[in-house]
């Protein structure tokens, strides 16, 4: 792509973009004191408990969609308090919601659904990915094929040109 007689490359564009996302979720919580990110009707969270165990693990990241309309067995996130949790509902009233931890063994105090941040529709098990990059194999695979890369893009680059 050329732009004002400069070509700008592909990676260019995506970190540009990928600025502009970053400055837009810091001005919703630092500038405009948001608790959450609105990014396109959807926010992020990691998860910090095990209350979720063999479902979302500690550290894993989920992608809730922004929403108060919920059913029983969706697992959410809501705000108590000053804190978000993320626990499947359970039980749902009219005016009331009653959700429980996955590995808890009782349920949580009921909430409505103004408490009600989302609906959790992504999980990103970061725990699982970090146990596998750093498997003796993987990182072994990691080291060989960088400096293969290295290897291959430094020989192309150091040719003689001859006039």
């Amino acid at each position: 792509m050329i732009i004002k007689g400069k070509k700008v490359d592909f990676i260019s564009i995506i970190l540009i973009v990928i600025l502009v996302i970053v400055c837009f979720c810091y001005a919703q919580l630092k500038i405009f004191n948001k608790d959450h990110i609105n990014f396109l009707g959807f926010t992020i969270f990691q998860v910090i408990t095990g209350s979720m165990a063999e479902t979302i693990q500690i550290d894993d990241i989920i992608v809730v969609k922004l929403t108060n309309d919920v059913n029983v067995n969706d697992i959410i996130t809501y705000k108590s308090k000053d804190n978000f949790v993320t626990h499947r509902v359970i039980e749902k009233e009219e005016n009331q919601i009653i959700t429980k931890g996955d590995a808890n063994n009782t349920e949580d105090e009921p909430i409505t659904s103004n408490d009600v941040v989302g609906k959790v529709v992504f999980i990103i098990p970061v725990a699982m990915i970090i146990s596998i990059i750093t498997t003796p194999q993987v990182v072994a695979m990691i080291t060989v094929t960088i400096f293969a890369w290295w290897f291959l893009f430094k020989r192309n680059t150091k040719k003689d040109v001859k006039i």
